[in-house]
């Protein structure tokens, strides 16, 4: 499809229904004050003034893909628990079925609690497991993969390594989305790196490039990054990669084009759940068989929209619309 206005290309998102498979967590907030130092050790000590629930890791994402106009379908595992119980009900709240979240009764469901004053991010508190799902657990999680799949537009992979993503689940999900021409775009972690064959778009940032291919050079070498990605594809038997470089901004290698895209300046206030953002972004702009410039540019400039906020937050559609409107990019 050719879109004459970038106004055409936003109204497109809401037609599209994405399905996001990975791992789901509770972002939990202590907010507070501190007045004193511990008599106990030296540790401040915060006076809790509120308490805040979010849904994050890939439940974050569906929060994205939503914010965008399109429709989520999310397929996760949470814990036979009172977080898995609390997950569900901000699922509900915000609008996201759960019809496709497995519930366990071996394993907790992740929890990252930050505590946070005014000026600053105190400590996080993480309750996880990353050991890979039973057997019959990761039929579950299938059996709702290969139902709802064939009604997606595109798929993407939020792999967090708490072990809901295994080599198996990919290979399977991958062969049913190819034989069914839907595209798949991977937010990949160190454990299965390597083992996302065929995929179409491959987004890790680039310390996951260099940690994943076991590489090491300056942030800044963009000619040793180009490399890495051009040996990354190759492994992979990708369409393509998109690599985030925080202030640097994003690269591109996709659709026989490379494009790197200077980050825009900002008033960073956190980066939590960025890169969330910009695979939602990402996929979606995938589904609409976009430009690669045009993928990244977009990606890269919600990416950044984020980080003005505090805590993990979904991205809003009209700021980014207004932002993108701003660039001569059709």
């Amino acid at each position: 499809m050719q879109f004459k206005s970038i106004d055409e290309i936003f109204v497109a998102f809401d037609q599209l229904k994405v399905l996001i498979i990975g791992d789901v967590m509770v972002d939990a907030y202590i907010w507070g004050a501190v007045e004193r130092i511990s008599p106990e050790a030296p540790v401040p000590v915060v006076r809790a003034t509120k308490r805040d629930f979010r849904l994050g890791g890939a439940a974050n994402v569906a929060l994205n893909i939503q914010s965008l106009g399109a429709k989520p379908i999310l397929c996760a595992v949470v814990g036979d628990d009172d977080n898995g119980k609390r997950f569900i009900e901000r699922l509900q709240e915000k609008n996201i079925s759960s019809e496709c979240i497995v519930i366990s009764s071996e394993r907790p469901t992740t929890v990252k609690t930050r505590i946070m004053t005014t000026h600053q991010h105190v400590v996080r508190v993480d309750e996880e497991t990353d050991k890979l799902l039973s057997k019959q657990e990761e039929e579950n999680v299938w059996k709702q993969i290969k139902k709802v799949l064939p009604t997606a537009d595109v798929v993407i992979f939020e792999d967090y390594d708490k072990g809901v993503i295994s080599k198996n689940l990919i290979k399977k999900t991958v062969d049913l989305a190819r034989n069914s021409s839907i595209p798949v775009v991977v937010d990949p972690k160190k454990r299965n790196f390597l083992s996302y064959k065929g995929v179409t778009l491959f987004k890790p940032n680039l310390k996951e490039l260099k940690e994943g291919l076991k590489v090491d050079f300056e942030k800044n070498d963009q000619a040793e990054i180009e490399r890495s990605v051009e040996m990354l594809t190759t492994k992979l038997s990708s369409e393509g990669s998109l690599i985030t470089l925080s202030e640097r901004g994003v690269y591109i290698q996709y659709g026989g084009q490379k494009h790197l895209i200077p980050a825009h300046v900002r008033e960073i206030s956190d980066v939590s759940g960025a890169g969330d953002t910009v695979i939602s972004i990402a996929a979606i702009a995938v589904a609409l068989n976009l430009s690669p410039f045009l993928i990244a540019a977009l990606s890269n400039l919600g990416g950044g929209l984020v980080c003005e906020h505090i805590g993990v937050v979904p991205i809003e559609k009209q700021a980014l619309l207004e932002e993108a409107k701003k660039h001569n990019w059709l």
